[in-house]
């Protein structure tokens, strides 16, 4: 018995410091990237205004996520370049008299990468959010925004993991 207590000890204690062999995404990323990126968005002209927030965005999963830094065109040698495709809003409810209850936003954006061993690739990423509509024009005008931002939002969450399973094929 003192044997068997001694055995689950050890066995506990090795798994406790041989870990589950977990990595973060940022491990895999080294893979593709060195530390500094540039980034770049090119706008939609029809919708100019989400152009900051994605490069915003871009900017801070480099930061927080890839723990790399942003850097001159001229400095990096790898670069991400996203082309925000636009938005496209599609009714998916209708109350009783008809009209619009609620919409699925489709947002497209499209990522030109260049690795730290020159390699280059090339994803497309639609990502698709819902909002509801309400019977004021501001708050409709809000949603709108709010859909938006989080169909980028999930466009984003997709690159990343994109770039995390890229580094782990290159492992």
């Amino acid at each position: 018995m003192l044997s068997f207590i001694k055995l689950l000890f050890l066995g506990a204690a090795l798994s406790l410091f041989g870990g589950c062999g977990y990595q973060p995404s940022s491990h895999y990323v080294k893979n593709v990237f060195d530390e500094s990126i540039y980034v770049e968005v090119k706008v939609d002209p029809s919708e100019p205004e989400n152009a900051p927030y994605l490069t915003d965005e871009l900017r801070k999963i480099i930061i927080q996520r890839f723990n790399g830094k942003v850097a001159s065109k001229v400095k990096a040698q790898n670069s991400i370049i996203a082309t925000y495709k636009g938005t496209q809003f599609i009714p998916i409810a209708y109350d009783k008299a008809g009209y619009i209850t609620r919409y699925a936003t489709i947002v497209k954006v499209e990522f030109d990468l260049k690795d730290k061993n020159g390699n280059t690739f090339h994803k497309i990423i639609t990502a698709t959010s819902q909002e509801g509509v309400s019977e004021s024009a501001l708050h409709t005008s809000t949603s709108r925004i709010l859909s938006i931002k989080q169909g980028l939002q999930k466009a984003l969450d997709e690159f990343i993991s994109f770039i995390s399973a890229k580094g782990a094929n290159l492992k």
